[in-house]
């Protein structure tokens, strides 16, 4: 059966995926040799996990060929672990299988991965996912304003990323753009075709219909596309209203009229990043009331002396004030906390699991920095989540779904954001409570994060649709879902040579994107069960969890159980019954005072919305209208939830 969402108002739930269980399930219902095999499972994914982690680590902190080649051997042997394993778990009648955690663990192991595909094909798939990497990261452009000594040796980080986030110049930010997807589309097309071919035949060999069905499979809905498509359908007004706003002060900065018109979409290289997912760069253009304060505490916590090991420490009292772990010994003997002057690292944050149920650092390049001190919390919150599912088998341990850990995390994270919470840890004297101020305040949090909501939306709709329909026109098809969900258009002509999504990593990396968008709204609904909890009195942004045992007991259950229990059961328990699923109105609740605002700001717009015209989509329709047209209204009306027009002001193509 073909899963199509139905473009009316109200949206049908049916079941989006199945699979053949003919093909990952044998005879074998023996159930002490399924648990004897789930034993020696455990033991020897948790051995061969540590052993993969640790040559990561030590690729990670410490760059060079030889470590790159020894995280390279960890994992193919992994991916024999792996291929050898699955085996086994096929031969089982798991589903008929009395034990139901027994039942839960093999099938986990039978559905995921690649494991089914042939051992040559297998190393096809891993060698061009690791071609397709290698040339992004070694893409290097020219810089704007080249002279006979000019290198191009410009590479996405960090330079382009701060040219996207720091010029106002619209040629310069253009030719940025313009000159990364230049370096690596072209150069990505064919082998992307290619990983499409492979994945899907995996996939089939596991019994889906394809990749894209196997990806959804992992969060166990059955109307899984259409609990995300209603979700996003809730949230896209209070976008449009933020669009809206946006793109009225870009044109007063820009005044290019005949580029940015009162009811045209945006051009993608305006809003402070390479894809426009986020817009908190621009916020020095966009802030409502800039005499106001905010409340960045940067040169509070220089003045009082702060290192990345008290600010570390600080992230660690959070916690034990919940009632939750303490870091273990490990933790403060491993982690690299500050860049090291002797060798090159990969400086990113991050947090790490090794797997023995003893080890578990953070590598952070931590700068004496407001941002830094709230990515300690959010990297220490997914410590926190290791510890607590720690004593599960190894397939449990995991967050409940591929989205769950980020959305703890980005919950603790709206607490230790608030001006309420730093005033509380002694780094705000004075929290000045007015109006202005807050609108400021959410209006940045809405730049990061009600910005990013769309981006997260159509990154994989559109790869299922390739993983569906096949490679043809996937340009024209990216920027369709582009300008219909983000209002956002090419700010040059483009082609199906471009391939302009493999000018995001995730694609081109074989890394499933939709958690974001799911992380985004479970977050909100995770923040306002730990606030109910902690008992919080008035509007859902100003709280702070911080001290409150009974958010923590609500975080500990969250936690605890790791994967051990489907994502939909975990959360009912975490909202006492409220929610079994996502749910957008926690995130509207936290928005309702911005939303307000931005209705008023926008009173006189010609638009809440955007309207694309024909030269508008000439910029990347590179077809004849006819059959092509038909694909693609095939992939809005698969892929979107309806838009409805709520008001003359409300046009959407």
């Amino acid at each position: 059966m073909r899963c199509f969402l139905a473009v009316v108002t109200l949206l049908i739930a049916s079941p989006c995926w199945s699979y053949d269980r003919t093909f990952i399930e044998g005879a074998n219902n023996n159930l002490g040799e399924a648990l004897q095999f789930l034993r020696e499972y455990d033991n020897e994914a948790s051995s061969m996990c540590t052993r993969v982690t640790e040559a990561q680590w030590l690729y990670a902190t410490n760059i060079t060929e030889q470590n790159r080649k020894r995280m390279v051997d960890a994992l193919s042997l992994q991916a024999k672990l792996d291929r050898v394993s699955w085996q086994k778990v096929i031969q089982f009648s798991w589903s008929s299988l009395p034990d139901p955690m027994a039942r839960r663990q093999l099938q986990m192991l039978a559905l995921k991965g690649r494991a089914a595909l042939p051992q040559e094909k297998q190393n096809e798939l891993a060698k061009m996912v690791a071609e397709m990497k290698e040339i992004f990261n070694r893409a290097r452009v020219c810089p704007f304003a080249t002279s006979a000594s000019s290198q191009c040796d410009l590479s996405l980080e960090p330079e382009l990323t701060r040219i996207m986030a720091h010029s106002r110049s619209y040629e310069e930010q253009l030719h940025a753009w313009k000159t990364w997807r230049d370096a690596t589309g072209p150069k990505l097309r064919s082998r992307f075709s290619r990983y499409v071919e492979l994945a899907n035949e995996a996939a089939r060999l596991n019994g889906f219909r394809d990749a894209g069905e196997q990806e959804r499979a992992a969060y166990g809905v059955d109307d899984f596309q259409s609990q995300i498509s209603e979700v996003w359908s809730s949230l896209a007004p209070l976008y449009r209203q933020l669009h809206a706003y946006v793109r009225s002060r870009l044109r007063k900065h820009y005044a290019i009229p005949h580029r940015l018109g009162p009811t045209a979409p945006i051009p993608a290289q305006l809003l402070g990043n390479m894809w426009g997912q986020n817009w908190k760069n621009i916020l020095d253009l966009v802030l409502p009331y800039p005499g106001k304060r905010r409340a960045d505490v940067t040169s509070e916590m220089l003045r009082q002396g702060f290192t990345p090991l008290r600010m570390i420490q600080i992230s660690e009292e959070f916690f034990t004030s919940l009632g939750l772990k303490p870091m273990p010994v490990d933790f403060w003997h491993k982690s690299l906390l500050e860049r090291p002057t002797d060798r090159h690292v990969a400086c990113k944050a991050s947090a790490w699991d090794f797997c023995n149920r003893r080890d578990y650092r953070i590598k952070q390049c931590t700068e004496v920095a407001m941002d830094d001190l709230q990515t300690t919390h959010h990297e220490m919150t997914h410590i926190e989540y290791y510890l607590h599912y720690a004593d599960l088998p190894y397939v449990f341990r995991d967050g409940a779904n591929p989205a769950f850990h980020e959305a703890v995390a980005d919950a603790v994270s709206l607490s230790v954001t608030t001006p309420k919470h730093m005033h509380r840890i002694g780094l705000l004297n004075n929290i000045t409570d007015d109006y202005e101020t807050d609108i400021n305040f959410l209006l940045e949090m809405a730049l990061d994060k009600v910005a990013y909501l769309p981006f997260a939306f159509i990154v994989d709709q559109w790869r299922w649709q390739v993983f569906s329909e096949g490679t043809r026109n996937m340009n024209t098809a990216w920027w369709e879902l582009r300008s219909y969900h983000q209002g956002l258009l090419p700010p040059v002509a483009r082609s199906e040579d471009d391939f302009d999504p493999g000018s995001k990593y995730h694609i081109i990396s074989d890394q499933p994107y939709i958690r974001y968008f799911i992380s985004l709204v479970l977050q909100f609904q995770i923040h306002q069960a730990l606030c109910t909890a902690a008992g919080h009195v008035g509007t859902l942004h100003t709280c702070d969890i911080y001290r409150s045992r009974e958010a923590g007991r609500v975080l500990s259950d969250i936690m605890s159980v790791g994967a051990s229990r489907p994502w939909t059961e975990v959360l009912r328990v975490a909202t006492k019954g409220s929610a079994s699923g996502l749910d957008a109105r926690p995130m509207l609740e936290y928005f309702k005072p911005l939303s307000l605002w931005l209705r008023v700001q926008n009173r006189d717009e010609r638009m809440i919305g955007w309207v694309t015209t024909d030269q508008d989509t000439a910029l990347y329709e590179q077809w004849s209208r006819g059959s092509a047209s038909k694909s693609i209204s095939h992939l809005l009306s698969w892929a979107a939830p309806i838009i409805t027009i709520a008001s003359s002001y409300t046009i959407i193509r």
